[in-house]
């Protein structure tokens, strides 16, 4: 006769507790103490990031109309989700203005802080942003606090040429504190060995996932739990400027973060269970050749993590401060995408820069379809979720900084009534409407930065 297995089983070794997948065996098993289920699913937060800004004439519809407004080309994608996304008008950050077109603003965009031009050894962005602030406050509920993903790997050095910031800046959306920059996985396979594994210790893949000595290291071993830090940072340190060390030095201090955090997942925790199996296998090692098919997979990683509730908050970056990914499998296209963007009103290059764009917000409507289609206990995973989408710049072409675009997906557990356009009032800071997320996700703060009130009209 077969035992029932507890749903909480681990496997463990050395170093590490690896969670079982769903057997029948853990089918009407007991529940052991601190092993139950969650009565109703969570409130999830997610977060999905792109630059170099938007066509503004192929964004923003025309009239004031609140409903019923028409969809314009970078907003075609979305659609057949029109009920379920809310356009966000006329927000912006007021201490971000300036000084660099891109580099600060990558973190400023979920902090609203004025970040600090550094010489390279004493990052300061002035602030923690939205998804770490909720991290730090409700992450100890799940295995994950959080989970970062992205696909561009950090930069060093200070970029002169826009606004003396270190590049580090631009390749972080996240700061869990001023001075520290939460380090993003950029490899498939190792974000999907996060979610499923409660502790391993972290791997420096974003710096050089493309080390022969790394992927081979992987694929030797594809299913060990892998520590390549200390190895790694000694090739890099011979090989980098005393500045790049004083960022890897920083960077490891960010991984370390990470590791500590993940400590949590050894807890048990109440989480919600939901039926049935997410279609995901585990990916090959390495960055995948195709770039589409690497955001497909990193933003497939997310859905199982929020779906799998293994974490209630996550980012997507799908590209640095200054990202200049080629998108030549875009038919007729050619260079790279931050250098297309500055069009020069070249008509050839605006066309292409508005085709980019618009491939984009179809990964987005990608994200927002699937989770649309998770089924949770008679609501959907988006009907559970508040998703934030968009970009720092309005206009990736004149660096305008203004009415930036942003978009809002899903219900929020009947939070949010989306359908709709919200037009704030002009210079609306866009911390306003992070307030209102830190309220939602059961949060009473009376402030966030420079906000002046939770912003209105989302419920």
């Amino acid at each position: 006769m077969a035992h029932k297995i507890s749903r909480r089983t681990l496997l463990r070794g050395t170093g590490v507790a690896l969670a079982l997948p769903w057997l029948e065996a853990m089918a009407d098993a007991a529940p052991t103490k601190g092993d139950e289920s969650l009565s109703e699913p969570p409130l999830r937060m997610a977060f999905l990031y792109f630059e170099n800004g938007v066509r503004p004439e192929w964004w923003n519809p025309p009239g004031d109309a609140e409903t019923g407004w028409e969809i314009t080309p970078h907003l075609k994608p979305l659609e057949a989700l029109r009920d379920d996304i809310t356009l966000v008008e006329n927000l912006w950050h007021p201490l971000a203005q300036g000084r660099s077109p891109h580099w600060p603003k990558i973190p400023a965009w979920l902090s609203g802080s004025r970040v600090e031009r550094t010489s390279g050894d004493d990052l300061n962005s002035n602030g923690v942003t939205l998804d770490q602030v909720l991290a730090q406050k409700i992450g100890d509920r799940t295995a994950l606090p959080s989970l970062e993903l992205g696909i561009d790997a950090p930069r060093t050095g200070i970029d002169t040429a826009g606004g003396g910031f270190a590049r580090m800046y631009g390749s972080c959306l996240s700061w869990s504190d001023p001075r520290t920059p939460v380090v993003k996985e950029i490899v498939p396979q190792l974000a999907f060995d996060r979610v499923y594994r409660g502790i391993r210790k972290p791997v420096v893949s974003g710096l050089n996932a493309n080390d022969p000595s790394i992927l081979e290291s992987l694929q030797g071993d594809d299913t060990s739990v892998l520590d390549l830090v200390a190895d790694d940072a000694k090739k890099l340190r011979r090989a980098g400027s005393s500045d790049d060390n004083v960022r890897l030095d920083e960077y490891f201090d960010s991984v370390r973060s990470v590791e500590k955090r993940m400590v949590a997942a050894t807890k048990p925790h109440k989480r919600w269970i939901n039926q049935g199996k997410f279609p995901l296998e585990r990916p090959s090692p390495g960055i995948p050749a195709s770039h589409a098919e690497h955001v497909k997979l990193m933003l497939d990683i997310m859905i199982l993590a929020l779906w799998s509730d293994t974490t209630r908050i996550a980012s997507f970056m799908f590209g640095d401060a200054q990202t200049n990914q080629d998108y030549a499998f875009l038919t007729g296209h050619t260079g790279g995408f931050h250098s297309i963007s500055h069009h020069g009103d070249s008509q050839t290059k605006i066309d292409q820069y508005g085709q980019i764009v618009t491939w984009h917000i179809t990964q987005m409507a990608y994200f927002l379809d699937r989770i649309k289609k998770l089924d949770e206990g008679g609501k959907s995973l988006l009907d559970n979720s508040m998703i934030l989408m968009g970009n720092s710049l309005k206009d990736g072409n004149l660096h305008r900084e203004q009415d930036l675009p942003l978009i809002v997906a899903g219900r929020g557990k009947g939070s949010l009534r989306p359908g709709r356009r919200i037009k704030a009032a002009p210079l609306t800071p866009m911390c306003n409407l992070h307030l209102a997320f830190l309220n939602r996700m059961g949060i009473p703060d009376k402030s966030f930065n420079d906000s002046t009130e939770p912003l209105k009209g989302l419920s």
